[in-house]
């Protein structure tokens, strides 16, 4: 990890991460951005992942309730994204050296590429819900979705 703190240390120094740095209400309005659109992707993807296991809206078919819920998910963790980037930069030296911190994008990571590779496949195939790969799948989901939210709370503990 010493190759990327050059950049942590531009980060930390950035017009935008002084702003927020020296602003009292900045940082908690950014955050708390961050959390509500947490909140609404957790959300969707609890709604989705139910409905993959068939123990929610069973009338409704599978593909209708990914595309009612697709703009949500994808405009939530596009605001997810933008707010964690700039609370990164109000603190990315705090971060560098904090383990939480280096799970939760490992695990956001992970988790977006299963959503593109895994997730999204699963939900478009024809197959009744709860199958076998529907299961393993969404379980898959909730635990890389819900371990972004636990290892993000984590950051501010370490």
């Amino acid at each position: 990890m010493q190759t990327l703190l050059p950049f942590f240390k531009w980060c930390d120094g950035t017009a935008v991460g002084q702003a927020i740095r020296d602003s009292r209400f900045l940082f908690p309005i950014i955050e708390s951005l961050h959390l509500f659109a947490l909140t609404v992707l957790l959300g969707t993807v609890l709604v989705l992942n139910l409905r993959l296991l068939g123990a929610g809206m069973p009338k409704q078919p599978l593909p209708l309730v990914a595309r009612a819920l697709a703009p949500l998910t994808f405009w939530s963790l596009l605001a997810m994204l933008i707010t964690g980037f700039l609370l990164f930069c109000s603190e990315a030296l705090k971060c560098y050296d904090n383990p939480p911190f280096l799970v939760k994008m490992v695990v956001l990571f992970v988790a977006i590429v299963f959503h593109w590779v895994v997730f999204r496949p699963t939900v478009n195939a024809p197959a009744e819900p709860g199958g076998p790969r529907r299961i393993a799948t969404a379980a898959g989901s909730i635990f890389l979705w819900f371990g972004v939210a636990v290892a993000g709370r984590a950051i501010g503990f370490y």
